[in-house]
């Protein structure tokens, strides 16, 4: 029988954790977006802490991920967690291993004391909306999504 484990990534797992980024960027359509890199990873995850994230192995083999960083709400007053990604190979997919790697996240939010946990999703993917309703999540329709670039940034505070 397969061994599927959950643990956090450490410093030497940058690597595993780029090819991750990719593929969950292949699969939103969004390759070309990728400009990460192993450094950029292991600054924001191991120096500067801002961003977290587990590994799911099946027999000791990297099969998918969920990156995650924690976020604060005025209203609730506490903070939450934001999934940023969660991902599995393909191949990986509908055997239960994404239900128990979000499942570890629901452990670590309610073990953190967060008043919630929040993520996006693309509307055409109606796969991970799905999945998601499973789980009882409710889609927040009345929000819209807003960005800024690092561009945009720098021409701003340049005003």
């Amino acid at each position: 029988m397969a061994q599927f484990s959950i643990r956090p990534a450490r410093p030497e797992d940058c690597g595993t954790i780029l090819e991750l980024i990719r593929g969950i960027a292949e699969y939103e359509k969004m390759s070309d977006e990728v400009v990460a890199t192993e450094e950029t990873i292991r600054h924001a995850m191991f120096d500067e802490h801002v961003t977290r994230c587990l590994l799911a192995e099946l027999d000791g083999k990297v099969i998918g991920y969920a990156l995650y960083f924690y976020n604060y709400s005025t209203f609730i007053g506490t903070k939450g967690l934001y999934l940023e990604d969660l991902f599995l190979y393909p191949e990986y997919r509908k055997a239960g291993y994404g239900k128990r790697l979000i499942r570890e996240l629901f452990k670590i939010a309610a073990a953190e004391n967060c008043g919630r946990m929040e993520w996006c999703c693309l509307n055409w993917n109606t796969p991970s909306q799905e999945f998601y309703k499973s789980l009882g999540a409710k889609p927040m329709d009345e929000w819209t999504t807003w960005r800024l670039t690092k561009e945009d940034l720098a021409r701003l505070a340049a005003e």
